[in-house]
């Protein structure tokens, strides 16, 4: 598949608008379960995770209209990621003891691990960041097949999900489905290139990345 496109400022500045109510559910609908599951992955409970991405957010919104694109800096999904990350440390380091759930018990042993280790932050930020780099290409993935899948029967998007998402050999999906092998190979393509075709639209839209 091919990489997530860059960022673009059309969305970027559109989301300087909060009456932009458009422009805003695409934001959230892309980048809200990212930041909630980077928090589940965290150690966070399904509430706190729901917390911190409500965080985030009021973030990105207070600072929206500063928002001004400049590729020399870098992806708008570094900045979104170090947000993240304060945010999180810091709604863990706020709560007292008696007040943590068995989530933020895990979050709180994580950074006292990493601190030991000299992460003063509480955790490897380089590494923090691959992982991290690896869920926004996921995400984004995520999303472009969630807008397309109801353009395919279920058929073809399961043999495209078998073999380019689970790894299956064409032909057990080909048995598994009841279809030939030259269908779920032509399933696959199909459904691939309808997903490269729209991560573009996303870049000429100007989707953050």
């Amino acid at each position: 598949m091919s990489d997530p496109p860059p960022t673009r400022p059309s969305l970027l500045a559109r989301i300087r608008d909060p009456r932009d109510g458009v422009a805003w559910g695409e934001f959230v609908d892309v980048y809200g379960p990212l930041v909630y599951d980077y928090g589940r992955r965290r150690g966070l409970q399904d509430a706190d995770a729901a917390d911190l991405t409500q965080d985030v957010l009021r973030a990105v919104a207070a600072t929206a209209d500063q928002f001004a694109y400049d590729p020399q800096r870098g992806a708008f999904r570094s900045w979104l990621f170090t947000v993240t990350r304060r945010k999180l440390v810091d709604s863990v380091r706020r709560r007292r003891p008696g007040d943590r759930g068995t989530g933020d018990t895990d979050v709180h042993k994580h950074l006292e691990e990493a601190e030991k280790a000299g992460y003063p932050d509480g955790m490897d930020e380089a590494q923090d960041g691959v992982e991290w780099d690896r869920a926004v290409c996921q995400r984004l993935l995520d999303w472009a097949a969630g807008n397309i899948r109801g353009e395919f029967r279920p058929a073809t998007w399961r043999a495209f999900w078998l073999c380019a998402v689970e790894g299956c050999a064409p032909r057990e999906a080909s048995t598994s489905l009841g279809m030939s092998i030259g269908a779920v190979y032509a399933a696959k393509f199909r459904v691939l290139a309808r997903l490269r075709e729209e991560i573009e639209r996303a870049r000429r839209d100007g989707l953050p990345d």
